[in-house]
């Protein structure tokens, strides 16, 4: 069902900063269709465990797949006895404030709780999140040492950008690199919007997702080299972390192969900067300790 093939990266320490799991009889994966055949499934921490042991992941973030509260309690429940190192959930941000700092409350007890995504590629609003009247969630993370998962493309990150420079406390991360269109070379807006994150120190990227904006023919090291070192050279090693996007990664390619992809893209590192992108960066984040 799954691939498995072996690639340690020698004794590097691996954490995975992005994968999935889900389960369809919860029903609340809106977006997950029969069409979608080779993601129409179930996928366990289990499964998970099959495909990422081989490769030496020693720690893993678990990210919501669906804008509910009740996602947010399962990959909570699964935490702990799975050995998941982090959760990251989803949170009514339009509830009222007592309500919504309530639950963020309640969330932030639990160790393994690490920080809150919006599906924010799904609205049409580009500026949705900038609502001043969100200024009480973005207070409560900071104050907690939780963060922000910004699941964006291109068109989004100026509001990205603004809402950094607001509170720029906020531990906020941009989820596949805004997902550039790789497939039909888009790149200089791309680069632009990115290039104004050099100087955001609060704002980390990661290298994820990218297989899956590519075309079936570009899936090669060769393919993403351009957008990666373009990414190093605004955020630097110590601010970017690899994530997998496991199983969504199925789609386009499988896990050894996009580990073998990154592997590549990082030849020129130094050893400091190898330990950034594949652990430390993530690692400091999500706080997932030593």
């Amino acid at each position: 069902m799954f691939e498995t093939k072996a690639w340690p990266l020698g004794n590097q320490k691996i954490v995975d900063s992005h994968f999935h799991i889900w389960q369809l009889t919860r029903a609340d994966y809106h977006w997950l269709t029969p069409d979608i055949i080779e993601l129409y499934q179930d996928f366990s921490p289990q499964d998970y465990q099959h495909v990422s042991h081989p490769m030496n992941v020693e720690k893993k973030v678990v990210i919501q797949a669906a804008a509910t509260d009740s996602e947010t309690d399962y990959l909570l429940s699964m935490a702990d006895a799975q050995g998941i190192s982090g959760v990251v959930g989803w949170i009514d941000f339009e509830s009222a404030r007592e309500k919504v700092l309530k639950r963020l409350a309640q969330l932030a007890k639990q160790p393994t709780f690490k920080g809150v995504r919006p599906m924010l590629q799904d609205i049409d609003d580009s500026n949705w999140i900038l609502n001043p009247n969100f200024q009480p969630i973005f207070s409560y993370l900071h104050q907690q040492k939780l963060s922000f998962d910004a699941l964006v493309r291109t068109s989004q990150l100026s509001a990205i950008n603004t809402l950094a420079r607001q509170y720029p406390t906020l531990k906020i991360v941009i989820d596949h690199c805004a997902k550039p269109n790789i497939a039909d070379n888009e790149f200089d807006e791309w680069a632009q919007r990115i290039s104004a994150f050099v100087a955001l120190e609060n704002v980390f990227i990661k290298v994820s997702g990218l297989t899956l904006e590519a075309n079936e023919h570009q899936q090669h090291a060769e393919d993403f080299e351009a957008y990666f070192k373009h990414v190093y050279q605004t955020f630097g090693a110590s601010r970017m972390m690899w994530g997998s996007d496991w199983p969504v990664l199925n789609l386009k390619s499988n896990y050894s192969d996009w580990m073998q992809i990154c592997q590549t893209l990082t030849k020129p590192f130094s050893p400091q900067e190898l330990e950034d992108f594949w652990s430390a960066s993530a690692t400091k984040f999500y706080n997932l300790g030593k």
